[in-house]
């Protein structure tokens, strides 16, 4: 077992400046949350919109892709609906409390 020597105990300055740094890289990860969601709907309609567009000019034949593509992008807009109102209920509560 290899002890390690006693290291120098930093300033307080110094662990400040390391508060302040690791705090602007954090995100909230509430925030980041609904912004996955988000970008989730965003991509799921594009790729609706595109097994579309390759159905409409003939690059594709396969309808089964279009239903997949369209539940897909169903279900991303369903749970963003819900993370919607159960984050809107959430406050709705806090709202309610008496202090």
């Amino acid at each position: 077992m290899m002890i390690l020597p006693i290291q120098p105990i930093e300033s307080i300055e110094a662990l400040n400046q390391k508060n302040i740094v690791s705090a602007d890289k954090a995100q909230l990860p509430f925030q980041s949350f609904f912004q996955d969601a988000i970008n989730n709907v965003k991509e799921t309609d594009h790729a609706v919109q595109e097994e579309v567009y390759k159905l409409a000019t003939g690059q594709s034949d396969d309808l089964h892709n279009i239903t997949i593509a369209s539940q897909k992008a169903t279900m991303s807009v369903q749970l963003l609906v819900q993370l919607r109102n159960k984050a809107l209920d959430a406050y709705n509560e806090v709202m309610r409390m008496n202090v």
